[in-house]
């Protein structure tokens, strides 16, 4: 509930300040730091204990000697607190990211004396969303044929098969070990029993960054030895430390692995089945759930192009780590909605961290879309659909449904989650009055490349 005009404890004229930046000019009227200033003082001399004076009973000169530094100070923190929120509900001001103000330190709270200072902040953009009722959107007939279930249970295999520890490695092999991240003298990260794995090509993942040509760097060491690989950090990593330095890995290795398939009639027993052919259905009806998945992924990306497209807006310039971090997680998350096995999620998102500006900008615009078209369609969320959502992803990962819930809070992803239902609820309202038109697989694999060479 908002306080009347009379019960305000400050004032406040608001400037454009640039793009999606608003300039707060805040006062606290005197009258009103003097009593604050007071009553702090007060409540202090009612429950202060000095050696020699019984409690409430310390001179009030002594205290003001000796605790007015943090008592004037927690008396400011309060007070620009407090008026900040006035004036962001007085105005109505929608802030994305923290409030930022270069007069605020140098302000001082003096009885008699009004509090002055400016705060910058950054606030929604303002855009109109088309006309989307109608949309000619392309659905991808994706067949679950017989080859497909034969690669997945070569996966499924290979994910509960045994490790044969190697001397040396080959490509698709694990290394074992502890990796140290340093930018000059700073060490970022400090990780025992981390897992790096060979890589097929030229190109390679260690502690989250992709690397060029990290087969060439790994070389083909053996356990025992420490190998150092040298990469600049992405421009728009979550961490700042990170962020286009140049960065020096070492591993020390201490054991090289290889995963040895698992035989099938080993894997039949450990699931419980009594044939090929029931894995075989099992598997069937898993993939056909996937394909569906991405066959509505696949639509959503066509309504998300449309309005990346058709929409105009100015963006908050400061596409902080906050949002870089964001848009990570919002990867990770679709990824994890699709099936996609851990260690290729890490290899998107880690490649993702390689992205540009101008890809950073894109994850913004659309976040700043959908929650526009969430909002003028009243799209709301349930609980059960969020917990409906961590099921599905488990059940494509072949994941118990409240492990993978602890692991998403533990790692404080839930919040991401809820953010995808809210976007796949408003991007499949748009479907739902969409013309959708069914194509083959290859016809759509034509289509969308000439949008990407468009």
């Amino acid at each position: 509930m908002s306080e009347s005009t009379e019960q305000r404890i400050s004032t406040c004229t608001v400037t454009d300040a640039g793009p999606c930046l608003k300039r707060l000019a805040i006062e606290v009227p005197a009258d009103v730091v003097t009593s604050r200033i007071n009553e702090s003082f007060d409540a202090l001399v009612s429950e202060a204990a000095l050696p020699g004076f019984r409690k409430g009973h310390a001179p009030r000169g002594l205290l003001e000697k000796r605790f007015g530094e943090s008592v004037h100070g927690e008396t400011k923190s309060q007070l620009v607190a407090s008026a900040y929120s006035e004036a962001i509900e007085e105005h109505g001001i929608k802030v994305v990211g923290d409030p930022i103000s270069e007069s605020l330190p140098d302000a001082q709270l003096e009885r008699g004396q009004p509090l002055k200072f400016e705060v910058d902040v950054e606030v929604l953009p303002t855009f109109e969303v088309p006309e989307l009722d109608k949309l000619a959107i392309k659905k991808p007939v994706i067949e679950v044929d017989d080859k497909a279930i034969a690669e997945e249970i070569e996966k499924i295999c290979l994910a509960e098969g045994e490790l044969d520890e190697q001397e040396t490695p080959a490509a698709g092999d694990y290394l074992s070990g502890h990796g140290i991240m340093k930018a000059g003298d700073e060490t970022i990260h400090d990780i025992p029993g981390a897992v790096v794995q060979v890589p097929e090509g030229d190109e390679g993942m260690i502690l989250g960054v992709m690397v060029s040509d990290f087969a060439k760097q790994l070389g083909t060491p053996k356990a025992g030895d420490e190998i150092t690989i040298k990469t600049k950090g992405p421009e728009h990593h979550e961490v700042e430390a990170v962020r286009d330095q140049d960065l020096v890995i070492t591993f020390k290795i201490e054991r090289i692995d290889r995963i040895i398939p698992a035989e099938l009639d080993s894997l039949l027993e450990r699931f419980g089945m009594e044939s090929k052919e029931q894995l075989e259905e099992a598997i069937k009806n898993r993939n056909e759930q996937r394909a569906a998945a991405e066959q509505q992924s696949v639509m959503r990306q066509q309504v998300a192009a449309h309005l990346l497209k058709n929409v105009e807006m100015d963006l908050p310039q400061r596409l902080t780590a906050k949002q870089t971090e964001r848009m990570l997680q919002r990867k990770r998350a679709e990824l994890m909605y699709r099936g996609v096995d851990a260690m290729e999620i890490e290899t998107n998102v880690a490649k993702l961290r390689e992205a540009s500006v101008a890809e950073a900008a894109r994850e913004t615009k659309l976040f700043f879309i959908l929650n526009k078209v969430a909002e003028d369609r009243d799209v709301q969320i349930q609980q059960a659909e969020v917990d409906g959502a961590i099921a599905q992803m488990a059940f494509r990962q072949g994941v118990r449904p409240e492990g993978l819930r602890q692991q998403l809070i533990q790692n404080k992803q839930i919040g991401t989650i809820v953010q995808q239902v809210l976007e796949h609820k408003a991007l499949d309202a748009i479907i739902s009055t969409a013309e959708v038109e069914e194509v083959s697989k290859e016809e759509w694999e034509k289509f969308a490349k000439s949008q990407n060479e468009a």
